[in-house]
């Protein structure tokens, strides 16, 4: 999944290495065609609460969130954005919506950040441009 010409960055922060942890689930997940949660019962040792909750949000409430997504992201579907980029803004659009104490910034330049490390070059720019859209929908006492 990470691509060979970035360097891999060990983070400090432990809610950015839950959102790492959760991108890495939800993609094995779409690669198996399953839950983040049966991936997660899958773990040999525990997965932390972070984590857990944005995987699980993301579960509960993936139509609702792909609804968004695909509303935003003009011109691309989907089944056509690369799977990193999905997870990315799945994970994230769940947390614009159901986290309100975590910023909005905070909520996209981490997803940004994901994209850098782990997908295309031209990720992060539409990774950004779709969670603006979304987050002035879901958060206009923000803009």
């Amino acid at each position: 999944m990470e691509s060979g010409r970035r360097n891999r960055q060990q983070s400090h922060d432990p809610r950015t290495d839950a959102r790492e942890r959760a991108l890495h689930v939800l993609y094995e997940a779409r690669a198996k065609s399953t839950s983040g949660r049966s991936v997660i019962d899958a773990q040999v040792l525990p997965v932390d609460e972070m984590t857990s909750d944005i995987v699980g949000g993301v579960d509960d409430n993936v139509e609702a969130i792909d609804s968004m997504i695909s509303n935003h992201a003009v011109g691309w579907t989907l089944a056509r954005m690369p799977v990193i980029d999905v997870s990315v803004l799945r994970m994230a659009t769940f947390e614009l919506v159901y986290r309100r104490a975590v910023p909005t910034g905070v909520i996209i330049n981490e997803a940004v950040e994901l994209v850098k490390r782990f997908s295309t070059d031209e990720s992060p720019r539409f990774v950004n441009g779709v969670l603006s859209a979304i987050a002035r929908e879901v958060r206009p006492e923000n803009n």
